[in-house]
């Protein structure tokens, strides 16, 4: 939502505090309807692959992996890719918005390192994923996830192999 204000202060006959009313009568507004979008659970996503990824060696150069990412869900969902460790693996796109039953195709990089030298024991991609507000447009926003809304979560391991 968008408050719309004249450029200059001679052009409008509302005064600041009634200008500041609607700001925040906007702002409370799309902070309902985001609350409201979040009260219902997300359904499910599918993942292919389904429960983990695998890099095979050498790892003295750029690995690419993809994956597709699933809404199997009745309703449009935003989502979001984490990793734990940044430094080695990375997401394209980190995040983004479905609609039900649309797919998306992720590529997942591991990074040249040096195999069994650096600890990969905890390396993880997590899909977070949420439902977005009814009638929002279909760019991911931050917001959906913060809050007291639902957000899901499924954890694809990293394996590597010698």
């Amino acid at each position: 939502m968008m408050c719309f204000l004249p450029t200059r202060p001679s052009q409008h006959k509302l005064s600041r505090n009634q200008i500041l009313d609607r700001i925040f009568i906007e702002y409370y507004t799309l902070h309902q309807i985001i609350a409201m979008a979040q009260s219902v659970p997300p359904g499910d996503i599918q993942t292919q692959p389904n429960a983990k990824i695998v890099f095979n060696a050498p790892y003295d150069d750029k690995h690419t992996y993809h994956i597709k990412v699933i809404n199997s869900s009745a309703r449009r969902i935003g989502y979001g890719i984490k990793t734990t460790n940044m430094k080695r693996l990375g997401v394209d796109p980190p995040c983004g918005v479905l609609d039900p039953k649309e797919a998306v195709l992720l590529a997942v990089s591991c990074d040249a390192f040096a195999y069994g030298q650096e600890d990969t024991n905890n390396d993880r991609i997590t899909v977070e994923w949420t439902n977005t507000p009814d009638g929002a447009a279909k760019q991911f926003r931050r917001e959906w996830f913060q809050g007291d809304g639902m957000v899901r979560r499924k954890n694809l391991p990293i394996e590597y192999n010698p």
